[in-house]
């Protein structure tokens, strides 16, 4: 028999559960789902529904390198480096999830006058980022699984605290335990529309008629967040480029860390195969007069061809599939993280680097929706910063 609840506390209790905020979040991507979690662990209701499946947009077809490497602004540096750290607890938490490594990177640049290599070094090391200056010849001995016949003479760089995410798996991950916790999912919902009452957010209307209720809503719908947003008056500059990612066919290969070179990107996969991106294979991607996108099959040969002749043994590489579709990109390239100035309660996360901020946009966002104010390190990717 349990023991008798003191005076009071019924309706202290009561009193508890009707002032819990209600959030919706619409997105089922890392971003959607990352708050949504957060929401639930702080205390609130939340509601998650996406469009399709999860994580069937551009966290589903991303090259998911968690990185702070190069140039940018200080404050984008803090924040992505706090959200390495959020991954590396992660990864202390869960040693044996094959789809969080942290093995490092290695970037070179082209051999010509674009080359940066030598600065970057020293701009990475004066603001204190890990990053070890290699020549060629020294490559194989730090990290494995590179020909390093293909690395330029100017050197590389190698980021020992760099990694890499499965985005996909990692989004089940948080999905299960957001569901775990109480909080309401679901898929396949169709476009959501955002209702508001006196010029404040009210709640979220589904194609099937539904709607939800909410004290607040979060907007994670990746590329269509500029759009989405301009009728509430919020000017977001948009520079999303459409995107190519191929996957290969898993093979024996000692590469483990991730490749940034002037024609491939490249990551391992959790089952063996890897990842690859680049930039010059997305501007071959044509949009049809429908919407859809077409890839030739030459650009595929061409991007395995360029991966092969980076890797240790120029290994054949067999296509397994690839994505395509946008990524987002705000237009001056820092992240969209917050609440709208004109739309009290409506909040917006669309940015690139969606797996490295993965996990702390969504714990900052959640943050600052429960306390009511925005988190100090949100302040410099606030939405209204368009809009002066």
């Amino acid at each position: 028999m349990s023991a008798p609840r003191p005076a009071g506390r019924e309706k202290a209790d009561a009193m508890k559960s009707s002032s819990r905020q209600r959030v919706a979040v619409v997105g089922g991507g890392i971003f959607g789902v990352s708050t949504a979690l957060h929401l639930v662990r702080g205390g609130a209701e939340a509601w998650l529904v996406t469009e399709g499946a999860f994580a069937d947009g551009a966290s589903g077809r991303s090259l998911s390198w968690l990185n702070s490497a190069r140039l940018r602004s200080a404050h984008y540096h803090q924040l992505r480096m706090i959200g390495i750290d959020r991954y590396r607890t992660l990864a202390a938490a869960r040693p044996d999830a094959a789809w969080l490594r942290f093995n490092g990177g290695l970037t070179w640049d082209a051999d010509d006058k674009s080359n940066a290599i030598a600065s970057v070094f020293v701009h990475e090391r004066n603001i204190g980022y890990d990053a070890r200056f290699l020549e060629p010849e020294r490559v194989a001995a730090v990290t494995p699984g590179v020909d390093t016949r293909a690395i330029t003479p100017q050197g590389a760089i190698f980021n020992p605290g760099e990694g890499w995410v499965d985005l996909p798996a990692l989004v089940g991950v948080l999905l299960e335990e957001f569901m775990a916790l109480g909080g309401r999912a679901a898929a396949g919902k169709g476009p959501a529309a955002v209702e508001t009452r006196n010029g404040r957010a009210s709640g979220v209307a589904l194609a099937d008629g539904e709607r939800i209720a909410a004290d607040a809503i979060v907007l994670a719908v990746g590329a269509a967040a500029p759009t989405t947003l301009a009728q509430f008056d919020a000017r977001i500059p948009d520079s999303t480029p459409i995107s190519l990612l191929l996957r290969t066919e898993p093979l024996r290969h000692p590469l483990r860390a991730v490749l940034n070179t002037p024609r491939v990107a490249i990551r391992p996969e959790p089952g063996g195969g890897f990842v690859l991106d680049s930039g010059w294979s997305e501007e071959e991607v044509r949009i049809r007069d429908d919407g859809t996108y077409a890839v030739e099959d030459d650009t595929l040969r061409r991007l395995l061809a360029e991966a092969s002749a980076v890797l240790e043994g120029n290994p054949r590489l067999t296509l397994a599939g690839y994505g395509v579709g946008p990524k987002p990109i705000p237009g001056d390239g820092d992240p969209v993280l917050g609440e709208l100035d004109k739309t009290p309660g409506l909040n917006v996360a669309f940015s690139h680097s969606g797996a490295t901020l993965g996990l702390i946009a969504g714990e900052l966002l959640a943050d600052s929706i429960l306390a009511g104010r925005p988190h100090p390190l949100l302040l410099p990717f606030r939405p209204g910063r368009f809009n002066v």
